[in-house]
């Protein structure tokens, strides 16, 4: 905790001991429980820790509008106050992750405590460094980040990831489909149904290895192409009978092609109906079969745009 309170920079008052620190215990506790009543009861399902903390974070932002008691002022509107006479966030980044160095064995894997994490084979036999943080480990080697995995809670448990094992597997294609990482993918939704469609249409026909070959080289896309644009390639090269990577890489490309004008389209602009008052003080509006003219609005409608006579009783 020194360590910590160095690095921020911070005055560890609460530990106080004796009457100067006796009223914090209740009020940190009275806010733990409010924020346990009211947010995890019940239990939120989540995906993973990353998933709960974004969720936390949203309740938090939540939190800053709320009163306390008869207080006349919100929690955001008294840290909007106070924020101006706190210290200023340290510029570094104080790490609380525990450091290991294992050594890759000969199955592309690494033991960190007692579970095993995938890294690529181009490693086997090296030594590399682990930062094991609370939710997640990185891995480097020689300063360069290699690999990431979701922390596991388990014990003897595995994550390997199948991208790592895919050098491999293009030379013995003959083991990719009982690879357990294979099976992880699947189970992550990564290795989705139109993979499997794909690649059992490649093998029927160019045969078992050179159509998974073929499927190898297409997930060896996914290292320059994002994942949608990949599956967006496999079910459109299938429904077309394009059984080889490079169709597949021709689709996702179009696919990435199409997202990207569609996010620099502009949006269409949406102009109001032109309305004026007439002279006998009924509204004027826009009638295209004849300029402006005199129009109730029938009961119950509401004027369109691109305007139209049909919703209109006019009269010249």
């Amino acid at each position: 905790m020194d360590r910590v309170s160095h690095a921020l920079g911070i005055e560890s008052f609460y530990r106080r001991p004796g009457l100067e620190g006796a009223h914090e215990k209740g009020g940190v506790e009275w806010q733990i429980g409010y924020f346990r009543r009211n947010h995890l009861v019940p239990v939120p399902e989540v995906a993973s820790l990353a998933e709960l903390n974004e969720m936390v974070d949203r309740w938090d932002l939540q939190d800053e509008s709320r009163g306390i008691r008869s207080r006349a002022r919100t929690v955001g509107e008294y840290f909007a106050v106070e924020a101006p006479l706190l210290k200023p966030l340290p510029t570094e980044l104080f790490e609380t992750v525990r450091l290991f160095t294992p050594r890759v064995d000969r199955y592309s894997q690494i033991a960190v405590q007692t579970n095993r994490y995938s890294v690529p084979v181009r490693l086997i036999g090296r030594t590399v460094r682990v930062m094991l943080h609370a939710i997640h480990l990185i891995v480097h080697d020689r300063g360069l980040e290699v690999a990431r995995h979701e922390r596991l809670s388990t014990k003897a448990g595995s994550r390997l990831e199948l991208d790592h094992y895919l050098e491999a597997l293009i030379r013995k294609p003959g083991a990719f489909p009982g690879a357990t990482a294979l099976e992880q993918a699947r189970c992550a939704g990564k290795f989705t149904p139109v993979h499997d469609d794909w690649w059992a249409a490649a093998r029927a026909a160019h045969g078992d290895k050179d159509g998974t070959k073929d499927l190898i080289e297409v997930l060896l896309l996914g290292r320059r192409m994002s994942h949608e644009h990949i599956v967006a390639g496999l079910a459109t090269a299938l429904r077309a009978g394009a059984l080889t990577a490079d169709a597949v890489a021709l689709e996702a490309r179009k696919a990435a092609e199409a997202d990207e004008l569609a996010a620099s389209a502009p949006a269409p602009a949406t102009l109001p109906c032109p309305s004026r008052l007439g002279g006998s003080g009924r509204r004027s509006r826009f009638c295209p079969t004849g300029g402006w003219r005199i129009c109730r609005p029938t009961p119950g409608r509401c004027p369109r745009w691109p305007p139209t006579a049909s919703c209109y009783d006019c009269a010249a």
